[in-house]
């Protein structure tokens, strides 16, 4: 239970939306689902937000992955617009919000979010801590190449980290003195480590091979 979401949109939720991630890889399951869901209660907490209107975007963030990964957070923000259930808690002018916000979770997004949710639930969507970065890396390459012998899943994993979190990378941070700012500055400092982070590599890879 987390405090302060009325209890009848959680147990809607609970019932209805947070099932459908079962069917989604690993890097974008309940266990990811249920972590932005709690950092975007405490980043809208943070910033005065509404948190029940953060609590329904994280919970909707990613249904998309149900079709084609580049365009999910589009096809979420359809999905979350189309559901009439959400009427019961929310006004027309807050769906909108929550559905543009859903959209603009994307780190590979070209434009800022819209709005305080979508800084939000982008902020909270980055779980920058460097051990489940690396990990959730990992699960997605295992998921969806599973073709591909360990030094090639390397070569991804370490491609998608200058991509992505490297001092150049394209990952943007939206709220202000967050965790992720520490995290960020720890994931670069690694990713200038090519020994350590094939030491993390390694350790992690060999782990979720064990679990498939």
């Amino acid at each position: 239970m987390i405090q302060g979401i009325s209890l009848d949109l959680m147990e809607f939720v609970e019932i209805n939306i947070l099932p459908r991630y079962t069917a989604f890889d690993r890097a974008h399951d309940l266990t990811h689902v249920s972590r932005v869901i709690n950092r975007s209660v405490e980043l809208a907490r943070r910033v005065g937000a509404d948190i029940n209107m953060a609590y329904v975007i994280a919970a909707y963030h990613d249904l998309g992955m149900s079709g084609p990964r580049a365009i999910h957070h589009i096809t979420s923000g359809k999905i979350l617009l189309a559901d009439a259930r959400l009427k019961k808690w929310f006004s027309k002018e807050q769906i909108k919000i929550m559905k543009e916000a859903v959209e603009d979770h994307r780190a590979s997004s070209s434009h800022a979010p819209r709005s305080v949710y979508g800084k939000i639930v982008a902020e909270a969507d980055r779980d920058m801590e460097p051990e489940i970065v690396f990990r959730r890396t990992i699960q997605y390459g295992l998921s969806h190449y599973p073709e591909k012998n360990k030094e090639q899943h390397w070569d991804r994993f370490l491609e998608h980290m200058q991509n992505k979190y490297s001092t150049n990378g394209y990952i943007r941070l939206w709220i202000p003195n967050s965790p992720n700012e520490t995290y960020q500055k720890q994931l670069r400092e690694l990713i200038e480590k090519p020994d350590e982070l094939r030491a993390y590599f390694d350790r992690l890879f060999d782990d979720e091979v064990q679990k498939i």
